[in-house]
């Protein structure tokens, strides 16, 4: 049987605003519980929400980046429930007029580009955060209490679990490239529910949703949905009977939990939001904020290989970070061989170097440092093993390219007739070498090459030598 996985997301991105989303609280991070709170984001009497202009600006730039048409109206609704974490008993949210709606984010798949639909975009707040002591008290912590949330609700357009993973990865890369949010998982600031089912194809019976909780990282999106779909393959086959489940994903199991069953479905009792007025936005307006936007990466991506003549994989590489992409531009503003450049970027540098949104790309020596290293090697004075051990004692030491270079005595041996001399002894030495290069075997002239760096202590220029024994042997 032919069977077909049907995968929706529901993405919540904390905005990385200087104040929370109806109030003046600092919207931070880390600090003391409790110490980042107001009347209005504690619910207290007489508190009124007054909406942060940057969550519009934030918001917008997130739909316009997602490909989404920005309404010019829309409104605030109260979403009710109760729990501890909710102050108010409803969370301020957008329902049936979100700002942002119908878009997409292409993604590239083993069968090539593919669009993942966005059904909206919609701001909300957050709520506070439950901590669980080892005396089973549960405490909370108001801080996060109104931080200013995008809700991404996207399409059932996703077919697996790589999927979902790619398009998590570029969301993420998307967002951080705007500057609206740091995506960290680990913090929070990113958390992603799954909706999950599986269709035959043949007879047209589906499965019920399950919706997938608690999954911290993209790799568990993966694998929640690849578990999940060989589930619901396993329900159709055998005929099972199960009704609408939220599950959570346990990472010691490698598997789905069960969390609670919906018999009914959830009665938030939407309502528009006395408080807060239906929000206008003038075409104007959209448009000012749009000009503010960065160079987002898929724009990037396609200058690098233009400007620099790389590959598609380097410059999605060089672009992975808005902080890598800047390094590489400077560098090369003052080295042309970008390949060169971008080739030791990625295989010395960020072996090295942790690169970290929001942060400068930092190196423990002056950038230009750098640049003079890879100079000393293109202009062939130096070899490119003996560069990697500079490079290294750069990381190491204080000391700058140069200094390192000349303590060591790396400077490559170019001189012609120097080389021609080393190359005739090593000839002279090994003739059933050549014997083996004359019958073919192309093994034989990368001992002799060797040979001769042996002799000249590695100093000898690799490509001098090489087209000398060639010539000289043929």
């Amino acid at each position: 049987m032919s069977y077909q996985t049907i995968v929706g997301l529901e993405i919540h991105v904390e905005l990385s605003t200087e104040t929370k989303a109806f109030c003046s609280c600092k919207n931070s991070f880390g600090d003391e519980p409790n110490t980042n709170v107001c009347p209005v984001c504690l619910a207290l009497p007489g508190g009124l929400p007054v909406l942060n202009k940057d969550v519009i600006d934030y918001t917008v730039m997130a739909g316009t980046a997602l490909n989404c048409t920005i309404n010019n109206k829309s409104k605030f609704d109260r979403k009710n429930y109760f729990y501890p974490d909710l102050t108010k008993g409803y969370q301020i949210t957008q329902n049936d007029k979100p700002i942002c709606t119908e878009g997409y984010l292409e993604i590239e798949t083993e069968d090539g580009p593919k669009k993942i639909g966005i059904f909206q975009i919609q701001m909300e707040e957050d709520t506070a955060k439950s901590l669980h002591t080892e005396s089973d008290e549960t405490l909370m912590d108001y801080n996060r209490c109104g931080v200013p949330l995008i809700e991404i609700v996207t399409k059932p357009d996703i077919s697996n679990g790589a999927e979902a993973r790619e398009f998590l990865e570029k969301l993420k890369s998307t967002l951080r490239f705007l500057g609206i949010s740091d995506c960290k998982m680990e913090e929070g600031s990113l958390r992603c529910d799954v909706n999950v089912n599986v269709k035959n194809t043949e007879t047209g019976e589906k499965t019920a949703i399950t919706e997938v909780k608690n999954l911290n990282s993209f790799r568990g999106v993966e694998k929640a949905i690849d578990f999940e779909t060989k589930r619901h393959i396993d329900i159709l086959e055998n005929h099972k009977d199960e009704i609408k489940t939220t599950r959570r994903w346990d990472d010691s199991l490698n598997e789905t939990v069960l969390m609670r069953v919906k018999y009914t479905a959830n009665d938030y009792r939407f309502a528009p939001d006395g408080d807060l007025p239906p929000l206008n936005i003038s075409d104007e307006e959209i448009a000012k904020i749009v000009s503010k936007m960065p160079e987002l990466p898929d724009a990037m991506i396609d200058r690098f290989i233009k400007e620099y003549n790389i590959t598609k994989e380097d410059a999605k590489v060089l672009t992975s970070s808005r902080e890598l992409a800047k390094f590489f531009e400077e560098m090369a503003e003052d080295f042309d061989d970008y390949i060169m450049l971008s080739n030791w970027i990625q295989t010395e540098i960020l072996r090295r170097v942790e690169v970290e949104d929001g942060k400068e790309f930092e190196l423990p020596f002056e950038h230009n440092e750098f640049l003079v290293l890879l100079k000393y090697i293109k202009d062939g004075k130096i070899n490119n093993n003996a560069g990697k051990k500079v490079l290294r004692e750069m990381f190491e030491s204080s000391k700058t390219a140069e200094e390192i270079i000349k303590e060591k005595g790396l400077i490559q041996i170019s001189d012609a007739g120097e080389i021609e001399k080393i190359v005739d002894e090593v000839l002279t030495e090994n003739p059933q070498s050549i014997e083996d290069f004359k019958a073919g075997k192309d093994r034989a002239l990368g001992f002799l090459v060797g040979q001769v760096m042996k002799k000249s202590r590695g100093k000898a220029n690799p490509q001098m030598a090489n087209k000398m024994l060639v010539e000289k042997m043929k």
